[in-house]
């Protein structure tokens, strides 16, 4: 499993007007393309450089394509880095003030410490 992978998708997504969009009415087809093009790009890197190893595990796969962000964290993902990418994608579907991030606390109320390890 690389928890490394998993945060740079959720990490260069929400970087991204355009791909929060795209993640957010395509998932499995924005999951796919990043993963054929961008995985093994060297993160911030402008010089062409890349790797050929990197790929998601099938469960990372599943929950990116679910929009699961409880089974992200679960997998270790940084809870920052899914907090703010699916408020990019959901805040605006709410009427509250925080109603997202409510929710989000709230799904992820069952996990005691220690929480599952965020250390890439």
């Amino acid at each position: 499993m690389s928890k490394y992978l998993l945060n740079k998708f959720l990490f260069t997504v929400d970087r991204d007007p355009d791909l929060v969009e795209r993640y957010l009415t395509d998932p499995v087809g924005t999951v796919a393309w990043w993963e054929s093009t961008m995985a093994n790009a060297l993160l911030n890197s402008h010089t062409g450089e890349a790797s050929t190893w990197l790929a998601l595990e099938p469960e990372e796969r599943t929950a990116l394509e679910g929009h699961d962000y409880v089974k992200l964290f679960e997998l270790g993902a940084h809870p920052f880095l899914t907090l703010t990418l699916f408020i990019a994608m959901f805040e605006r579907d709410n009427t509250e003030p925080l109603e997202f991030q409510k929710q989000y606390a709230l799904r992820l109320q069952h996990f005691n410490l220690p929480y599952p390890d965020i250390a890439t």
